[in-house]
């Protein structure tokens, strides 16, 4: 695979992870009102829903992982609901400076690594993308050394992505000085969230 295959492949993977969706912006409420450790592993759970599919399209199964409409549409609104509950527990919460806020525990960030690999493999579109992306700009067959080189490309584009979106909401995250702002910013990021997990289960 050379790149000039490799490049086209980049562009387009960046353009669909980089575009606005729900999952970038429970990646940046996640980040503001719990911080980069908490953003993170929602993030690190997308990634790995994106690299099952990838690995379901090479071996010719993304057809097939397209038509089990129920199981996926069990786990788009299973992820859906965690987003939408833990919106409300945000907007619920009583401030806290994020100074002396303590860190997330290990069983809450596993929930929300969990979280971000149902809402992926529950993605209608998901499927559909690596079917019109692979044989278009790829090619129709890939070995495993094919799978290897597209899965590094994978990880570079969403280390950028989902970095960017840590990185600028870790700072917005340190203007917040007073509990009174916490609370305006949680509120903000726990609609943000409800509000991702709505549009989660109103995709198609």
């Amino acid at each position: 695979m050379d790149i000039t295959t490799l490049l086209p492949f980049a562009a387009a993977f960046f353009v669909f992870a980089a575009s606005p969706g729900p999952d970038n912006m429970t990646i940046v409420a996640r980040t503001i009102s719990g911080g980069a450790a908490s953003g993170i592993p929602y993030g690190a759970g997308t990634l790995v829903g994106i690299l099952i599919f990838l690995v379901l399209a090479t071996l010719g199964l993304s057809i097939v992982a397209a038509k089990m409409a129920v199981v996926m549409t069990a786990l788009r609104y299973g992820g859906a609901a965690y987003l939408i509950w833990m919106g409300i527990r945000l907007w619920t919460a009583i401030p806290v400076v994020p100074a002396s806020q303590p860190v997330s525990n290990r069983r809450g960030l596993l929930a929300t690594f969990a979280t971000g690999i149902a809402l992926n493999l529950g993605n209608p579109k998901m499927p559909l993308f690596y079917v019109a992306l692979l044989p278009n700009v790829v090619g129709a067959s890939l070995n495993t050394s094919d799978l290897g080189v597209l899965a590094a490309v994978i990880l570079i584009v969403e280390a950028v992505v989902i970095g960017g979106h840590v990185l600028l909401a870790g700072r917005a995250r340190g203007l917040l000085r007073t509990p009174a702002i916490v609370r305006r910013v949680n509120r903000a990021a726990g609609g943000v969230m409800i509000g991702a997990g709505v549009a989660v289960v109103a995709t198609r």
